[in-house]
């Protein structure tokens, strides 16, 4: 029996909105889709936000997250009601480990570049947003992207995750193959190590927003296979 809710997360330096996409793939398909707004001012805050969604859910859900949204959903997915978890070019970190460790011993990726300032809050930067983040996306999205930035606590990338709701629920990840945010050695390296059902997909690190359709259904797999798996 396939699973109706799906419960989509954002990552850091972005909002809801980019799911757009996704979300109108799913609803035409019959699924009930809900959308997580992250304040991105810490990872309990963003597990707060998360656990509100959930809380709202009428029955089993899929948590989909994107980038930073995986740290989150491997948090927040302990939830009851969560039935499996879909990684979109996400992170994926055990229990006692930080964000900043998943990238210890890959390469660097020099065009995403993370501007800080003095309170702490990092964007990206301005010059380097469509080449790291958006590469695939037109100008016009990816100037709307970089301009609707949503600024990320910074100090949340080095808080642990107290849970990895990945050691029980099932798992599918969706790894972009031109993603310039993430190593692929370490986006591979993460969906290995959580047991996930991978899909690649031609794109950048923008890939809910420039592969909607490719992401969809791979939750749509998730939303079908969950129960058994489990």
């Amino acid at each position: 029996m396939s699973i109706k809710n799906i419960v989509l997360v954002h990552g850091a330096f972005a909002d809801g909105s980019g799911w757009r996409g996704v979300y109108d793939d799913l609803t035409a398909r019959g699924y009930r889709v809900t959308i997580v707004q992250n304040p991105l001012t810490s990872l309990a805050d963003d597990v707060a936000a998360t656990t509100r969604v959930l809380d709202r859910q009428d029955g089993p859900a899929i948590l989909v997250g994107h980038s930073w949204g995986g740290t989150v959903i491997t948090e927040a997915g302990v939830h009851p009601r969560v039935a499996g978890l879909v990684y979109v070019s996400a992170l994926a970190p055990d229990a006692g480990e930080t964000t900043a460790q998943q990238y210890e011993g890959f390469a660097p990726t020099p065009d995403f570049v993370i501007d800080v300032a003095e309170d702490g809050y990092g964007f990206l930067n301005s010059e380097k947003f469509q080449a790291g983040f958006a590469a695939d996306a037109d100008d016009a999205d990816a100037a709307f992207l970089r301009d609707s930035q949503v600024p990320v606590n910074m100090a949340a990338f080095a808080t642990p995750v107290r849970n990895a709701a990945w050691r029980d629920k099932p798992s599918w990840a969706v790894i972009a193959t031109a993603d310039r945010a993430f190593d692929q050695a370490m986006l591979q390296h993460m969906a290995k190590r959580i047991g996930a059902e991978v899909t690649t997909v031609p794109a950048s690190h923008a890939l809910f927003l420039t592969q909607p359709v490719a992401v969809a259904d791979v939750i749509v797999t998730a939303a079908r296979n969950a129960a058994a798996a489990r």
